[in-house]
């Protein structure tokens, strides 16, 4: 099974409170149908000083969001799109944007 959004991959958000901003896939959980993104889904976390000398304080951190949620955006058209698998010569599979059909 080959993953149709994987790290490093720029997504746009399609649905929740922030649809339509796009980042930057920075970790996916594909068992748990989860996914990072910079910027997206920020949350809060008010954190102790463990240390001498650390801070603490309020600290804004990116939260997992579904990967439903979320859309590849291909680099051709600068548009979000559907993934599909291409098999190619010799049996390696790719991931092809279903909008422009080129590879991911």
């Amino acid at each position: 099974m080959i993953a149709r959004i994987r790290k490093d991959d720029l997504v746009q958000v399609i649905s929740g409170k922030d649809k339509g901003k796009r980042g930057q896939v920075i970790e996916v959980l594909p068992k748990k149908g989860k996914i990072k993104v910079k910027g997206i889904a920020l949350q809060t976390k008010h954190v102790k000083a463990r240390k001498s000398g650390e801070a603490g304080g309020i600290k804004k951190q990116e939260a997992f969001l579904a990967i439903s949620n979320v859309m590849p955006v291909c680099s051709s058209t600068d548009k979000p799109c559907r993934v599909n698998v291409k098999v190619l010569e010799g049996g390696k599979r790719e991931r092809v944007s279903n909008r422009s059909g080129e590879i991911l």
